[in-house]
């Protein structure tokens, strides 16, 4: 591990990272924990050939195995160039393999506020948390880096709660709103889980995680709503709508393998 933990990351050149402390990992101390992973990589796709007129509305991360701590390249490329659709994908190059591979499509935008319509409804703010929630169940510097409030009627398998960090992904330059909440999203499978970690000898780690975005996020505060499926067979699905302090902005999923350790 690198000594600098100012923030998540540190970067080397325009593709290779090193990750700190704070990126370290729940499941294994020697792997980076998701959330700013998918962070990192939505700040490297989010510059990748940026034009005016097109944004983000959503990424697929697959997670291809563990992802190492310490130094890492990012290779971003165009997989369907388009005037107003376009599919761009990085892939988080670490140990000689492909860790992570991340695929948005860009979309082009224009004034539909006479259509505008949101069924998600807006989650309580932060006024109406209660005391900021422990999370020492999980070992890892990414847990201990962020800030949880959960809500009042927070649960095992339906949580609601607001999260943030005081760390930046990265202090050598600027970072979206959308990037660094991004790199907070994939924390919603740790915060209402159905068991905790290790608990009867089971985990359930999520093999990918998928973030759809109908509205641009912004500020700070990362608002989860979230459902916490386990099905019979050894596979789980968490669910989650994503909120900012303007309400809700997006939704997310993720895929759970759930296995007997």
């Amino acid at each position: 591990m690198t000594p600098i933990a100012q923030s998540y990351y540190v970067r080397h050149d325009d593709s290779h990272f090193e990750s700190t402390i704070h990126a370290q990992g729940a499941w294994n101390p020697h792997e980076q924990h998701m959330a700013p992973v998918a962070g990192i990589m939505a700040h490297v796709l989010e510059s990748f050939e940026a034009r005016s007129g097109l944004r983000i509305a959503r990424i697929s991360y697959e997670i291809l195995g563990l992802i190492p701590d310490g130094e890492f390249e990012i290779v971003p490329s165009m997989v369907r160039p388009g005037r107003t659709i376009e599919l761009v994908q990085a892939e988080l190059i670490a140990g000689g393999r492909v860790a992570v591979r991340a695929t948005a499509w860009r979309l082009q935008t224009s004034d539909t506020t006479e259509v505008h319509g949101i069924v998600d409804s807006r989650m309580p703010d932060r006024g109406h948390a209660a005391e900021p929630l422990s999370l020492a169940e999980w070992p890892g510097g990414y847990i201990r880096s962020i800030e949880v409030c959960p809500l009042p009627d927070h649960a095992a398998g339906s949580g609601r709660a607001w999260l943030r960090t005081p760390y930046p992904l990265l202090t050598s330059e600027p970072v979206s709103d959308f990037a660094r909440l991004a790199g907070l999203v994939d924390t919603s499978n740790g915060i209402a889980t159905r068991v905790k970690p290790g608990e009867g000898g089971y985990a359930f780690p999520n093999v990918d995680l998928q973030i759809h975005l109908y509205r641009v996020p912004t500020g700070e505060w990362l608002g989860l709503e979230n459902a916490v499926n386990f099905g019979t067979d050894g596979v789980g699905l968490t669910s989650t709508v994503l909120h900012d302090t303007d309400g809700p902005f997006g939704r997310a999923e993720q895929i759970l393998t759930i296995r007997k350790l």
